[in-house]
Parts: C-alpha cells; sequence; structure tokens
C-alpha cells in the first residue's frame, strides 16, 4: 500500500484523538507518538481530518504533477464531480480554463467514468445471477473489505472505480496523455499507484487550491448548464443509485455511508443474514463530498454542498463509448494483516497491569481509543499500545501517589475553591481540628471550621502568608500557617504545622524564668537591706555592692 499518510512527530501531541476515531484502529502508540500501521490502515483520512495539531499530513503529489507537464506528453484532468462542492460557483468550462493556465491539456470530468461504471453495475444486475453486489468505487470501503472481510469478497463488484474507468477511457482516445485525478480522497492515491499504468498522479482539492494560489490563478464564477450530466451525484450518499434504473427483479437497492455503517453491514452479510441487495457503500459520511480533504477544509455545511450538486446535475446520462465488461474488470484479492491473537492469561495478565482485577474495574471509558479495556489489552500485546494510555489507571497512580504525599506528611493540608469550600483535607489536619472524617466537611464552606479571614486576604491581595503563628481557640491549638493562592488552578492551599507542644514548652520556660526572677528579686532586696544594716553599722557606702547585685539581677531578668 502506498504511503499516502504520513506523520510529523514534531506536532504529535499524544492526544490520542486519532486512534478514538480510527474506525479500524490501524494506529500504534509507542515513544508517545502515533504512528500509522500501513497494511491495517484503510485510508478513510479521518485521523487526517480529527487531529487537532496537523500531525497527519497527506504526501503532496504536485511535484509528480510539474513532472508530468514537463514531459512533453499531453496532461489530461479527470476532476472528481465533487469539484462543484469544494469550488463553489465554479463550473467544468471556468476548471478547464484555470488549469489551462498551469499547462494541463484538458479537463474531463470523472462523472464521464462514473456513467460507464453504472452502466455495467445495471449490466450485472439484469445478466449475473449474483447474490450481493457491493460498489467498488470507493477504494476505502474495497481497502476494509479485502483486509478485514475478505468473506465478503465475493460480493464486492469486480468493476473499475469511475476514476480508473475514466483514465483508461481517456488513454484509449488519446493514447498518448497522461493522466491526473483531482479530488477529495486521499485513498485515491494508492488505489492509483496499486492499478498501476491508469493514473499517472493524484492530487487532493488542497493541493490544487495551493497551486493555483502559487501561481496567482483565480477561478472564474461561472456555471454551465449540461442535461447530460446525471452522473454528478455520484459524490452524495445514494448518488450511484439515484443514476440507476433501480428495476432488476428480487433486488433490494440500499446506500450506507460512514466506515461504522458499512462495517456493521458487512458483518451482516458475513453471518448470512443479507441476499439479493445491490448496496451502495461510501467510507466518508455524505460520501465524496464528506470526503476527508474537504471535510478538513471546507466550511459550508452537508446540505448546502448536496444541493450545489443537485444543481448541476442533469437529468441525463453523459454520452459514452461503453467498453466490454471484460476491459472493466478489477480483480480484488485479500490483503493480510491480522495479528495473532493472544491467550486468555496473557490478556488477563495486562489487565491486571493496568489495575483491572474484576470485570467492574473495566470501565471501557474509550479514552485510550479503544472501546474496551479487553480490546485495548490485546493492542497492548500486539505491540500497538501502551499502558500509559489508560487514562483512569494514570488517574488512579496520581491520586495514590498524591493521596500518599498528602496523607502521610505531618503538617495539616486543607484545599478550598474560590467559594471557600473545603475541596481536600488531610488526616493532619483533621486530627488538628478535631475532624472524625474527611465527608463531614468536603463541600461545606470553610468558615464553619476556620476563621476564613487569612484565606479570604490571600485570595483579594494573591500575596501568601507565610508562617503566621495562630491560635486556634476552638481547638485549643497553636498552628503557623501559611496560605497560597494558585490562580490557575483557583484554588487556595492550607499549610498549618501544629506547634501546640513548642507553645506549650516555650509558655513553661518563660513561666519558670518569671519565678527564678521573682526569687531573685526577692533575694537582691533581702541582700540589699542586710548591706544597709552592716553599712550602716560599720559606716562604709554600699554603692559597690548595690551595683554588683543589681547586675546579678539584670542578668537573671535577660534570661
Amino acid at each position: 500500500m502506498a504511503n499516502c499518510l504520513t506523520l510529523k512527530k514534531s506536532n504529535c501531541k499524544n492526544c490520542y484523538k486519532c486512534i478514538r476515531n480510527c474506525p479500524v484502529k490501524a494506529i500504534r502508540f509507542s515513544g508517545n507518538q502515533a504512528h500509522i500501521i500501513g497494511n491495517e490502515c484503510i485510508l478513510c483520512g479521518h485521523c487526517f481530518v480529527v487531529c487537532p495539531q496537523n500531525a497527519k499530513e497527506i504526501v503532496d503529489s504536485t511535484e509528480k504533477a510539474r513532472v508530468l507537464l514537463q514531459s512533453g506528453a499531453p496532461v489530461i484532468v479527470s476532476l472528481a464531480p465533487s469539484f462543484i462542492a469544494n469550488y463553489h460557483g465554479v463550473g467544468i468550462a471556468s476548471m478547464r480554463r484555470a488549469l489551462g493556465k498551469l499547462g494541463f491539456a484538458d479537463v474531463e470530468e470523472t462523472a464521464i467514468g462514473a456513467t460507464i461504471v453504472k452502466n455495467e453495475y445495471e449490466r450485472m444486475l439484469r445478466e449475473e445471477q449474483r447474490d450481493v453486489i457491493i460498489t467498488s468505487c470507493c477504494h476505502s470501503v474495497n481497502l476494509l473489505i479485502q483486509k478485514y472481510f475478505p468473506s465478503c469478497l465475493e460480493y464486492l463488484a469486480d468493476v473499475m472505480s469511475p476514476m480508473l474507468a475514466h483514465c483508461a477511457d481517456i488513454k484509449k482516445r488519446n493514447p498518448a496523455a497522461k493522466t491526473v485525478f483531482i479530488g477529495p480522497c486521499v485513498a485515491k492515491k494508492d488505489e492509483a499507484e496499486y492499478y498501476e499504468g491508469l493514473v499517472d498522479a493524484v492530487l487532493t482539492f488542497e493541493e490544487l487550491t495551493n497551486w493555483l494560489k502559487a501561481e496567482r490563478i483565480e477561478l472564474d464564477k461561472e456555471l454551465d448548464n449540461t442535461p447530460e450530466s446525471r452522473a454528478r451525484f455520484f459524490p452524495t450518499t445514494g448518488g450511484i443509485l439515484k443514476t440507476m434504473a433501480q428495476n432488476a427483479p428480487g433486488y433490494t437497492y440500499m446506500a450506507l455511508d460512514g466506515v461504522e455503517n458499512c462495517i456493521a453491514a458487512l458483518k451482516d452479510i458475513e453471518s448470512g443474514k443479507i441476499h439479493k441487495c445491490f448496496i451502495e457503500m461510501s467510507a466518508c459520511v455524505g460520501s465524496c463530498i464528506g470526503g476527508p480533504v474537504m471535510e478538513k477544509y471546507h466550511s459550508t455545511s452537508p446540505i448546502q454542498d448536496y444541493i450545489k450538486i443537485a444543481g448541476y446535475a442533469g437529468e441525463h446520462d453523459f454520452e459514452v463509448d461503453q467498453p466490454s465488461p471484460m476491459s472493466l474488470k478489477k480483480n480484488f484479492t485479500l490483503i493480510e494483516h491480522r495479528l495473532a491473537q493472544p491467550s486468555e492469561s496473557e490478556i488477563m495478565a495486562v489487565l491486571r497491569q493496568m489495575n483491572k482485577f474484576k470485570p467492574s474495574d473495566e470501565l471501557n471509558c474509550g479514552s485510550c481509543g479503544y472501546s474496551s479495556c479487553r480490546e485495548k489489552a490485546i493492542a497492548i500485546i500486539q505491540g500497538k499500545a501502551e499502558i500509559s494510555m489508560c487514562l483512569p489507571f494514570l488517574k488512579d497512580k496520581a491520586e495514590s501517589f498524591s493521596d500518599a504525599i498528602v496523607n502521610n506528611t505531618p503538617n495539616g493540608l486543607i484545599v478550598l475553591n474560590e467559594n471557600l469550600e473545603v475541596q481536600q483535607i488531610n488526616t493532619a489536619a483533621r486530627k488538628i481540628m478535631n475532624i472524625r472524617a474527611s465527608g463531614d466537611v468536603l463541600g461545606e464552606p470553610v468558615v464553619r471550621i476556620l476563621d476564613p479571614t487569612v484565606f479570604l486576604q490571600v485570595k483579594n491581595s494573591g500575596r501568601t502568608v507565610r508562617n503566621q503563628r495562630t491560635y486556634l481557640a476552638e481547638y485549643k491549638r497553636y498552628v503557623e500557617q501559611t496560605v497560597i493562592y494558585a490562580p490557575d488552578s483557583r484554588i487556595l492551599i492550607g499549610i498549618m504545622r501544629d506547634v501546640t507542644d513548642e507553645e506549650a514548652d516555650h509558655e513553661k520556660k518563660t513561666r519558670i524564668n518569671k519565678q527564678t526572677l521573682e526569687v531573685a528579686d526577692s533575694v537582691v532586696e533581702k541582700q540589699m537591706r542586710i548591706v544597709q544594716e552592716i553599712a550602716s553599722l560599720l559606716g562604709e557606702t554600699a554603692a559597690e555592692t548595690k551595683i554588683a547585685l543589681t547586675k546579678l539581677k539584670e542578668s537573671i531578668e535577660d534570661e
């Protein structure tokens, strides 16, 4: 399979959106990067459309088309009928003039090839005794059947797609010509390379638009009226059926779009529940006008796009030189891709690594991209996924780590929202405030358990309060508190260190010092009286003795 979709690794942010939207899970993650699995991909382009970082890229074939133009051979464009929805108000004549300025010899509508294919479908229904017939216009549907529903290959119409049929018709009429298909589809690039010799290059509408802009070529707003153009309906859901007679006896005609709906129908066909049906299948919702390139860059709605198609399509078929059925044959073969299915014990071992020990642990939330934890476990064993892709697993792991830190720190922690309501409280904080269980205060205003003044101050000022010693009178505890405001998270975090014992020790020491001072003061006073009495008897001054005793008293006070 051609490598039409590539990954820009620097852009991949490991968001898993591509795997969540990939209908066949053809994406693996390794080293925190998404990788497209080529032999499993059906090139529906969903990953390209949904990637928010533009990490998925469609391989640009503009240079390849330029080389064809420089070859000297006439290069004729097969233009997909969805162009009228992509380039509103621009008809085929206007497109022919604009592409002529780029150097193309001519521009024809792929709808001509669609008419050829439609005629062959009608012949098959009339002349061949087939049970179920699935249209082969959509290469992504063909790949889906070839890779995932090989038992349905016998029901896939062995007929060229309109692109191949038209390019074959161009080369039949112009043997020296080279052909370039332009449309809204990624898969057509692969189809052109796989079925060599008919389509020499494939461009998307985006590539054409960029090329026209680079050459400063404007598209004229001009529509033509071509009654013989009913096949222009082909790029819409049910568009193939709309061009057909639908009169084969005993057949039911139906149209399906979207890979999920196609998969559901193919499962029913596999199980033998569907018979005598002609089924139009399109991988894109809305068919080709919902193609990945249009969907990525096109701003209008599916209804408006359908109205544009319907307004441009005629009531009659294009006049075509219908080839023989044999020349329109296209053989489809099985494309092997299946990885070995792991054993039950291997699956259970991986589930246990993801902390899934019983069925109730398997949330099947789909955040990893897989519809069930079991599918995810199988993908891990097959090397397509990593355990870290499980959001609940990571959440539980982070919370477990966080809770281990919060609940084992000796400091009290309390977290409030901006409404000063308790969001989290740890064991140490509950012990400080004599709270039996977290549930008693979670979601409640903090004023129920603490004076909110400091929290209000920090919230309003944005300035952190650090190591503020406070007495919690209600709890008879001294704490050293720090309050932090996190504006990004819109939370206030209070950290309390219980210093009640330190405060008690300080008070005890202060009390002892006071008592010592009182005793020393009493002793000094007594000594002074005795000295004065002795001095008066001896007739000597007591000044020197008084100074010495006063210094002793001061030294005791300092302590």
